[in-house]
């Protein structure tokens, strides 16, 4: 399962869509690749130059044996299945529906397809975490992962995070191979990299390549945190969460998108760097979310129509358009105009680098941003905050801590209230519904201003409130005797 940009000859487009279970992106770009042709007449002779993979003087050498068979085991494939669901359907009223009916529609109950998606993923420890994209177990009911000596094993998901399209899984046991971790920072642009995918639920397999860029940004994460590691490894479509490796048997990123024309690959590859990917992990691990840093400002890089008639004493680093009242960043000094220059002391030359600095470190943590203001640098102690505002820990928050039991309401109770969608709460127990004085049988229409239809929209909604700065859930819906009610949950002290 692989993340897929295309290029389209005359359209400029981006498209989100969905192949299986996974997620499957596709963007669009306007430049022609122009191909060039050299023919070698036969009776010529041709020298391969040494220096093209190596010398004897210590070059990166040509032999990758060493670091495909360091890695070959720890690469998994991994089958995600969404099962069938029914689902009730409301159809568009007719002249029938006015005159005969309620005017609200018909519903139908229609039961969906169980639909599998495939992809890639990577042992990291030998008690059985695997590291794969978010968006090859994205809405699974099962995963299955296959190791590359074909055991089986069912995996439990530990947590996801889609703004780094990363996800951590669970199989249970010891002993199982794994890869070192090593720093992708250190990777150096014409460095030799190898491909590591089990897309086809056969064996691993492996491509060769180099390093053609760092800190890539391609707008295929709907904003989420992107500083890829471009490669021009064979990276196909089911090598989704595969490993990217070094010459000496190291991993240093997670495969997640290949750009192409057709779907297959065309020269381009894009990985998750694991200097990015091991802080995912360990949050992941340790509070089943992620807890986000972010450093307060919004902005863009240099270069661009929005700065290039500006004389800012630099040609690189990242502008700051605006600052984000309650952040780290307003709070320590830092101004709409600067341009930061280095975060910890290392030089910042686009918006990628800032964010896959920033995504290192965690809530609390306190970091050195230097700024051009004035065409002079200025140095400013930053203390990193949550989405939140503070520096407190979030803890995932699961639907157990409603402390309630729901179901999708049934025909009878749509037609006895009037409406055409809700979710009732069947059971009431010990938390934050009792506190909010909830009880058995209220039928939930809306929170937060989104309509809830199933326990997955109470998740989706949960989730985000969890994440926004007020942390606050505005429910609104009906008792069975009619009686409309409005409730406000407080998820403040959660975490």
């Amino acid at each position: 399962m692989k993340m897929v940009i295309k290029k389209i000859l005359g359209t400029t487009a981006i498209v989100v869509g969905s192949a299986a279970v996974a997620g499957v992106t596709t963007y669009a770009l306007m430049e022609q690749q122009q191909q060039t042709v050299v023919t070698v007449k036969p009776e010529s002779s041709f020298t391969m130059p040494v220096a093209m993979f190596g010398n004897k003087d210590g070059g990166q050498p040509v032999d990758l044996t060493v670091a495909a068979e360091n890695s070959l085991h720890a690469v998994v494939h991994i089958k995600s299945t969404q099962l069938g669901k029914t689902q009730t359907v409301t159809q568009m009223p007719d002249l029938f529906d006015f005159f005969f009916g309620d005017g609200m529609g018909r519903q139908q109950q229609i039961k969906s397809q169980p639909r599998v998606g495939f992809g890639s993923g990577v042992i990291i420890s030998e008690d059985g975490y695997v590291v794969t994209n978010n968006h090859v177990i994205d809405g699974a009911d099962e995963i299955d992962v296959k190791l590359n000596d074909n055991r089986e094993f069912k995996g439990k998901l530990i947590g996801t995070d889609p703004n780094t399209d990363l996800a951590l899984i669970k199989i249970e046991g010891d002993d199982f191979p794994t890869i070192s971790i090593g720093d992708s920072e250190a990777l150096k642009v014409g460095e030799w990299v190898l491909a590591v995918g089990n897309p086809f639920n056969l064996t691993s397999t492996v491509t060769a390549g180099i390093v053609s860029a760092k800190a890539r940004t391609l707008g295929v994460y709907n904003g989420g945190i992107e500083s890829f590691i471009q490669t021009d490894a064979a990276i196909n479509q089911g090598n989704s969460g595969g490993a990217l490796v070094n010459a000496r048997g190291e991993l240093v990123g997670i495969n997640a998108v290949l750009s192409s024309p057709t779907g297959a690959y065309a020269g381009y590859g894009f990985a998750i760097p694991t200097s990015i990917m091991t802080k995912v992990v360990d949050d992941l691990k340790e509070f089943g979310t992620v807890q986000r840093a972010i450093l307060g400002i919004s902005g863009h890089d240099l270069g661009d129509d929005r700065t290039k008639d500006k004389d800012l004493g630099t040609v690189e680093g990242v502008y700051v358009a605006e600052v984000t009242d309650g952040s780290g960043a307003k709070a320590a000094g830092i101004e709409s105009g600067d341009v930061i220059v280095k975060i910890a002391g290392k030089k910042v030359h686009n918006m990628a680098e800032l964010q896959e600095n920033i995504a290192k470190h965690r809530p609390g943590d306190e970091v050195k941003v230097t700024v051009m203001r004035d065409k002079k640098e200025k140095t400013f102690d930053v203390t990193l905050k949550n989405m939140q505002g503070n520096t407190e820990v979030v803890k995932r928050f699961d639907l157990d801590m409603l402390g309630a039991a729901f179901q999708p309401i049934s025909d009878d109770v749509k037609r006895h209230l009037g409406v055409s969608y809700g979710l009732q709460v069947t059971g009431v127990d010990k938390g934050k519904f009792a506190q909010a004085g909830i009880k058995k049988g209220f039928v939930i229409l809306k929170i937060n201003g989104t309509k809830i239809t199933s326990e997955e929209d109470l998740a989706n909604v949960l989730k985000s409130a969890n994440q926004s700065p007020e942390r606050v859930l505005f429910i609104s819906g009906y008792y069975m005797s009619g009686r409309r009610a409005n409730y406000a949950v407080d998820l403040s002290d959660v975490g």
